[in-house]
C-alpha cells in the first residue's frame, strides 16, 4: 500500500512511499540553500527501502561535499530537485525528498528542527529547536532521527 506519492516539478520523476516518513526537518546550510534555490530546505527523510522511484536514470545525482555522503538529485528534464540519497549502512540508508515534491505535503508530519541555523538567511519565529554549526546540526539531526525511529508519529 502506498502512503505518499509525489514527483519533481515537471512530473517526470515520480516516487511512492510504502511506509510513513521518519522525520521532517528544515536545513539552512548553504548547500541546501543553493540546491533548493531557497532560504532553507524543507526536507522529509524516509528509509530508502520504503521509497520506489519510477526511473532513477531520469535523475542527475551529484555529491556536493562529503561527509555525509549525500547524493543530491535533480530531474534531468526540468532541473528541479527530485530526491537525495544519504548513503549509510544497511537499514539506515535514507532518501531525502524536498517536502514540496509530495502530492499532499499537508499530510506530512510537521518539521521537528532547524539545522545549520547559523547559516540562515532570515530569522524564523517558531518553537522548533535550532541547531548551529556542522557538529551541532548533525548531533541534533541524529537525536531527532533516533527519537522518531524509537517513537514513530502517526
Amino acid at each position: 500500500m502506498d502512503i505518499h506519492s509525489g514527483g519533481c516539478g515537471c512530473g517526470s520523476v515520480r516516487f511512492t512511499l510504502s511506509a510513513p516518513p521518519i522525520l521532517r526537518t528544515l536545513c539552512h546550510c548553504s548547500i541546501c540553500q543553493a540546491f533548493n534555490d531557497a532560504p532553507y530546505a524543507d526536507i522529509t527523510l524516509i528509509a530508502r527501502r520504503h521509497v520506489t522511484v519510477n526511473d532513477l536514470t531520469l535523475i542527475d545525482f551529484q555529491a556536493y561535499r562529503p561527509p555525509p555522503n549525500v547524493q543530491r538529485g535533480r530531474c534531468r528534464r526540468c532541473g528541479q530537485p527530485a530526491i537525495e540519497q544519504l548513503h549509510l549502512p544497511g537499514p539506515m540508508a535514507l532518501t531525502i525528498i524536498p517536502s514540496r515534491n509530495f502530492d499532499d505535503a499537508e499530510a506530512l508530519p510537521p518539521p521537528r528542527m532547524h539545522g545549520f541555523y547559523d547559516s540562515r538567511v532570515a530569522d524564523i519565529a517558531d518553537r522548533l529547536p535550532k541547531y548551529h554549526g556542522y557538529w551541532g546540526s548533525q548531533l541534533g539531526a541524529m537525536r531527532h532521527l533516533l527519537g522518531a525511529l524509537i517513537r514513530p508519529s502517526r
